[in-house]
């Protein structure tokens, strides 16, 4: 394969003018690359402070069904670990937004945190006496909000996520992914 025939420019300026389109056009690139990942930083931040929220509530509602529902430890136990799991997960996510095994990772925690949750809010809605603690109520009102508020920011994660995968997929930009470092954005 041979190179095609630059326009006669004094003094070899064809091949600096080609070399010039082709540092302007990597520039572009690793810019445009740059904003989406920060668009998917700002949208795992959405993300981030609904489970913190979410675990903050959880917390709060552990700490205070601990003493009455003392009978049900493996279900206390069975939350506290699965909560556990998500924020290992989370704080893998936040150090890299865009490291597609963490992403996994979370969302198999967070499936798992959502199936023994399921166990401990129907252990508590069945104690009248805790339903009327001011403090179980409202971490249990955060609680019934969080996947409404989670789904949501999910849905700005994983479209953030589409953005920047489409684009570090696409040819030319594709070239640059090895050098620049461009990884592959998971789904929640």
């Amino acid at each position: 394969m041979s190179l095609p025939d630059l326009p006669d420019l004094p003094d070899g300026r064809g091949w600096v003018l080609l070399l010039a389109l082709l540092l302007l056009w990597t520039l572009g690139a690793h810019n445009r690359i740059t904003a989406l990942k920060a668009a998917v930083l700002a949208a795992w931040q959405q993300v981030d402070s609904a489970l913190q929220a979410r675990g903050q509530a959880l917390s709060v509602l552990l700490g205070a069904v601990t003493g009455p529902l003392a009978t049900e430890a493996a279900a206390l136990d069975a939350v506290t670990q699965a909560q556990a799991q998500v924020q290992a997960a989370a704080d893998a996510v936040r150090r890299a937004p865009v490291a597609a095994d963490a992403v996994v990772d979370l969302g198999k925690a967070d499936a798992v945190l959502g199936a023994v949750l399921v166990r401990l809010l129907a252990l508590v809605e069945q104690q009248p006496a805790l339903l009327g603690d001011p403090t179980v109520a409202e971490a249990l009102k955060t609680l019934r909000e969080s996947p409404a508020r989670l789904a949501f920011a999910r849905q700005m994660f994983n479209e953030a996520g589409a953005a920047y995968n489409a684009a570090t997929s696409q040819f030319p930009t594709r070239l640059l992914g090895g050098v620049l470092r461009f990884g592959r954005a998971g789904r929640l």
